[in-house]
């Protein structure tokens, strides 16, 4: 007969069954830290706001009676169902706008620009994560004011006499201090995709007949689709619980589902918080294993 799989071979002594064990083991410790890490400052984290979810509050003091009440209140309320469905809606916009400015310069930058360049045009990109989030927020405040820098170039040029009040305080500077802050993202995803791209697949295919627009949409972006599910990851996600610019930039009619969550906390309602917070992470997971599974299919339509 022979040995079932994984079970002990016939013949070996005990020591090199636990030698093997332990081979094992080795080569699984260098994820030990990383494994802890998400284990403390995810899973255990998520349980208790799963748990909080379900409780009540008095008197701004938790009380352990189970109910499903702060689900139903979330998704009986037109206000915390119209802010959510906008955050998602910012998102998506705001996830499309950084991939449509990211894909064209990363083309350029794989395609026609030298070695040398590409460095220093990457460095540009990454510059500004040498500042703080908050700084960079700040600095857009002064850019997109009444008194603004854009508000004084739009005078200068003769596009405007007086100085617009649409670009702060409202979805608009948010949807634009949140495309320039996450369009890095998008720009190295992409770029990490397209310089393996082998570019004379294009050329090739011109000759055999094909259209520029359809040998990119039929050979370049299926090859490069794993980067753009990466850059839909690091910025469509994040941006779902966004709260500072919408809180500096967006004020009162800017407001998205994280802020919704920071005044259920100042106002005590723990619960209600809990409960939405679970329902946000819920949907990440959602979209990350749908994310996921939809790179494991590209990577193999890719091979065949």
């Amino acid at each position: 007969m022979t040995a079932q799989a994984g079970g002990p071979v016939p013949g070996l002594p005990a020591e090199a069954h636990a030698g093997s064990r332990g081979a094992a083991l080795g080569r699984l410790w260098p994820f030990g830290p990383a494994a802890a890490v998400l284990l403390f400052l995810f899973f255990i984290p998520l349980a208790i706001v799963f748990v909080y979810s379900f409780w009540t509050v008095q008197n701004l003091q938790l009380i352990p009676t189970w109910t499903l009440q702060n689900y139903l209140k979330f998704f009986q309320t037109d206000t915390y169902i119209r802010t959510f469905l906008k955050t998602i809606i910012m998102a998506v916009l705001v996830t499309a706008a950084g991939i449509g400015m990211a894909f064209p310069f990363a083309y350029f930058l794989a395609r026609y620009v030298s070695t040398r360049w590409q460095r220093v045009l990457l460095l540009a990109v990454i510059i500004p994560f040498w500042s703080s989030y908050l700084v960079r927020v700040y600095a857009w405040q002064a850019i997109l004011g009444e008194k603004g820098a854009l508000n004084w170039l739009l005078m200068q040029v003769g596009l405007i006499s007086e100085p617009l009040t649409i670009f702060l305080y409202n979805d608009v500077g948010v949807f634009i201090v949140l495309t320039y802050v996450y369009f890095p993202f998008a720009a190295l995803s992409l770029y990490s995709s397209l310089e393996k791209f082998d570019f004379t697949q294009l050329t090739a295919a011109q000759d055999l007949g094909a259209t520029p627009l359809r040998a990119m949409r039929r050979i370049l972006l299926p090859q490069v689709r794993p980067g753009f599910i990466t850059a839909m990851i690091f910025v469509f996600i994040p941006i779902i619980g966004e709260y500072l610019t919408p809180t500096l930039v967006g004020g009162t009619k800017g407001v998205l589902i994280g802020n919704l969550i920071v005044n259920f906390y100042r106002g005590g309602a723990f619960p209600a918080m809990a409960a939405a917070s679970f329902i946000i992470a819920a949907f990440i997971i959602l979209l990350l294993v749908l994310f996921r599974r939809y790179l494991q299919l590209d990577d193999v339509v890719t091979k065949l």
